[in-house]
């Protein structure tokens, strides 16, 4: 499970200003996170925006990434959802060619108790051909995954393989440091804190900065890995401000602005999204100059 050590990138999906997919833009994107050392790359989780796609195009997404990053890297599809039913048939009926694991979150808006997220996660392992990363991100779905039913799942089901931690919650993660078996990856859901996670004992991170900062964020985490922390402090604090305004009006608009700065893509969203302010294109404009 080597290859989701390191620094994953969750790649927006470029669009067009007509709002239809921009696939060169897609294309441009892959190598310029492939030539700026990521390890891996994840392609439709949530900074993708794959919950305003369609079916159609998830698939045509999924197909074009794997064509272009030809095994260059691991490469991961978020595939989720809050019926479960849907959601393991989607996984069933993946094609996995070309493809290393599967990142899926806990299910949005139903608000399920413990056992409910269990049965789900449950459900996807018995269904899925390939490796599972559990999701955490209370932020979005409205509860937490447990430590304990992080460390059940990661016991009963060899094919669970990690989690990316986006809870924020110290008290959690020391709990699922403690207690998760010893080849469980424990992955940052969290750029902003990256570096303590590692500092615990996590394995990297799937980012979302890294989308327009792939050698500078990859470069820190692997110093991290390294156990270099004081060598990966400058680009830690370097990068705290930019970080912060990738999120303030919202994700993945912040990147997206920092993104068509740098030449990579456009940055357009698509609906309920919408493009960062005026000041703050120009504020991440001004932080692209000054990261180390």
């Amino acid at each position: 499970m080597n290859r989701f050590h390191g620094t994953g990138v969750a790649m927006v999906t470029p669009f067009q200003a007509d709002g239809e997919v921009d696939y060169p833009a897609l294309g441009k994107l892959i190598d310029h996170l492939i030539d700026g050392g990521v390890e891996y790359l994840v392609s439709l989780g949530t900074t993708g925006e794959s919950a305003t796609l369609s079916k159609d195009e998830k698939k045509k997404v999924w197909e074009f990434t794997a064509k272009t990053v030809d095994k260059r890297v691991a490469l991961v599809a978020g595939i989720g959802g809050n019926n479960t039913r849907e959601t393991v048939a989607e996984i069933a009926a993946f094609d996995v060619d070309g493809y290393d694991a599967i990142l899926s979150a806990s299910p949005h808006y139903n608000k399920p108790t413990q056992e409910g997220i269990y049965q789900h996660y449950k459900a996807i392992a018995e269904a899925a051909k390939l490796p599972i990363i559990l999701y955490n991100v209370p932020s979005r779905t409205g509860s937490s995954v447990a430590a304990e039913t992080t460390v059940r799942l990661a016991k009963e089901f060899k094919n669970i393989i990690g989690i990316k931690e986006a809870s924020g919650s110290f008290d959690l993660l020391n709990q699922l440091f403690r207690d998760k078996p010893e080849d469980f990856l424990v992955i940052s859901g969290d750029d902003p804190i990256s570096l303590q996670m590692i500092a615990m004992g996590g394995v990297g991170v799937i980012s979302v900065v890294g989308n327009a900062l792939p050698r500078q964020f990859s470069d820190m985490i692997r110093k991290c890995l390294a156990g270099d922390f004081k060598g990966a402090h400058a680009s830690h604090y370097s990068m705290i401000e930019f970080t912060r305004l990738m999120f303030a009006e919202g994700s993945p608009a912040g990147v997206k602005s920092a993104l068509k700065q740098l030449g990579v893509c456009g940055d357009t969203v698509r609906l309920p999204l919408v493009n960062v302010s005026t000041a703050a294109d120009a504020k991440i404009g001004e932080q692209l100059k000054v990261v180390k």
